[in-house]
């Protein structure tokens, strides 16, 4: 599930009704007069809507041909060099079945990283069940990772603009003596209020100084 935020400005709130139907009459009936602290407030209802969000599908498959490899040892050798002691390395390992053709090494010095290629299709499924291997590389032994190459897809990706029909902006909420927690008890119960076209509601979030970040869940 995807979670959007959205910017809760001082003095307004957020009400999110159980059914969608109170949240749209009391957003057509606009203009609400609200009893805050032994005073009557004029506020107004607004549409919400979210800022525009993105929807995509990411598929994610095990690469067949390639590998990772980590934890190289950083050695006064060229660069060309270390690619062709790991290219001959993983031909003969054993655990690819006796050794495999290699299509292409990459090699960075810097992160001590690596990508092994190979030709045959499905030679790198013979390293999954190890991560670690000996290594031998100017007469001295090290321990080197190996880990599944992953191949990342994105399908389907589409903007969109997301509309809460069960949710309420509140604007205009003046300042009063009470705290936030008391003026927002009082606005949740103006509105639950069936006399005052409301209803049952799930959750509400008043502001009375600053902003706030408020997550919607898909």
């Amino acid at each position: 599930a995807t979670k959007t935020p959205f910017r809760l400005n001082q003095n307004q709130a957020l009400l999110t009704f159980e059914d969608e139907e109170v949240a749209q009459k009391l957003t057509k009936m606009s203009k609400h007069c609200v009893n805050l602290d032994n005073r009557t407030a004029n506020v107004t209802v607004k549409p919400f809507e979210l800022d525009m969000g993105f929807q995509f599908e990411l598929h994610v498959t095990v690469s067949g041909k390639k590998i990772n490899v980590s934890d190289i040892p950083e050695l006064p050798i060229p660069e060309e060099w270390m690619r062709d002691k790991l290219e001959l390395h993983f031909y003969k390992t054993v655990q690819a079945e006796g050794g495999g053709e290699i299509e292409k090494v990459t090699y960075n010095k810097g992160s001590g990283t690596g990508v092994v290629t190979f030709l045959k299709p499905g030679a790198s499924y013979n390293f999954v069940g190890c991560t670690k291997y000996p290594f031998c590389a100017e007469e001295r032994w090290f321990i080197i990772s190996v880990s599944p190459h992953f191949d990342f897809h994105l399908r389907k990706f589409q903007p969109h603009c997301r509309v809460s029909k069960k949710t309420i902006l509140l604007k205009g909420v003046p300042e009063v003596e009470e705290d936030e927690e008391s003026v927002q008890d009082m606005i949740e119960i103006h509105f639950q209020k069936p006399s005052n076209g409301g209803g049952e509601i799930e959750k509400i979030k008043y502001i009375s100084k600053g902003a706030a970040y408020v997550c919607f869940e898909e």
